[in-house]
């Protein structure tokens, strides 16, 4: 779905709100990359994983309760996710299709999961609507498809899975190693190359390979 499609149908849906929920719409609980660094990010190159931080232990919270899912690929069938995931290297992705922030990530997480997911990574999307017109499943569904997103999308509406992890963003990115333990958190756009290094780290990937080209 293209920019100009997404802003006719915000219009569409918050027409009522007038001048003040346009403003609204692109008002965004988004953190400043500050935050990054103030969670445990690593500093310097890293090279292995032994340069990243264990941030936390114990393994992610549960992904849940979800409505629904998009992209579901024989390799992770089972909707609770949680035992699909054990012993994988994952990036959750929070996001909603209405927030600019969110779109403008779009072109690297598609590109860290098509060059990284042969190597193991899955990138898991979780879908947590701000406004009303982001809850549509089938809007929902249209943007994944017109956006090219193949990874698995989890839906939640109703913020389930938002509360359980206690996340306040959009976009917010947690990265998790093989162990369940988290190795990276990034709120908010940018220090993409950093979130690549953490991911190639963390898959063991050979440093001369290639790296994703946005």
């Amino acid at each position: 779905m293209s920019r100009a499609r997404i802003g006719r149908r915000e219009a569409l849906a918050m027409g009522t709100l007038g001048a003040a929920g346009a403003a609204i719409v692109v008002s965004r609980r988004t953190a400043p990359a500050s935050v990054d660094a103030a969670a445990g990010a690593s500093t310097g190159v890293v090279r292995s994983a032994a340069d990243l931080p264990v941030l936390a232990t114990g393994g992610a919270p549960s992904v849940a309760g979800a409505s629904g899912w998009l992209n579901i690929d024989d390799g992770l069938t089972d909707p609770q996710r949680d035992a699909d995931l054990a012993g994988r290297v994952v990036l959750y992705d929070f996001w909603t299709f209405g927030c600019i922030n969110c779109r403008n990530t779009l072109g690297h997480t598609t590109a860290w999961h098509d060059r990284y997911a042969p190597d193991g990574l899955v990138l898991l999307s979780i879908h947590t609507p701000e406004f009303d017109y982001e809850r549509d499943p089938d809007a929902v569904a249209e943007f994944v498809a017109d956006e090219g997103i193949r990874y698995p999308v989890a839906l939640d509406p109703d913020k389930v899975i938002w509360r359980r992890w206690a996340n306040r963003y959009w976009p917010a990115f947690y990265l998790y190693d093989a162990d369940a333990a988290l190795r990276r958190r990034h709120f908010g756009e940018g220090r993409y190359d950093e979130m690549e290094d953490a991911v190639r780290a963390l898959l063991g990937v050979d440093p001369a390979s290639p790296r994703v080209d946005v």
